[in-house]
């Protein structure tokens, strides 16, 4: 995304079930390895995984970001890729 990815889009690197189309390809870009999941983000099941990342979108986002909150289905860190 060249612009950047707002908070509650989907990036458009994500497949249908979450996942990194760019995982572990030199095209990735290095932000997005800068994330990793950890026990606090992931908690015991997507739902709270995908809530915790919706906050971090919303208190991360710019000044002048719409007052939307984000979609908690914007992105997926504790899915790991089958292709790893």
């Amino acid at each position: 995304m060249p612009d950047g990815k707002p908070a509650g889009v989907p990036c458009v690197q994500l497949d249908a079930h979450g996942r990194c189309r760019l995982f572990g390809r030199p095209e990735r870009p290095s932000f997005c390895g800068g994330l990793q999941p950890s026990a606090e983000m992931c908690g015991s099941d997507r739902v709270y995984a995908m809530q915790w990342l919706a906050a971090l979108e919303l208190a991360t986002r710019p000044a002048a970001a719409t007052d939307q909150p984000p979609a908690a289905s914007s992105i997926s860190m504790c899915s790991m890729p089958s292709s790893r």
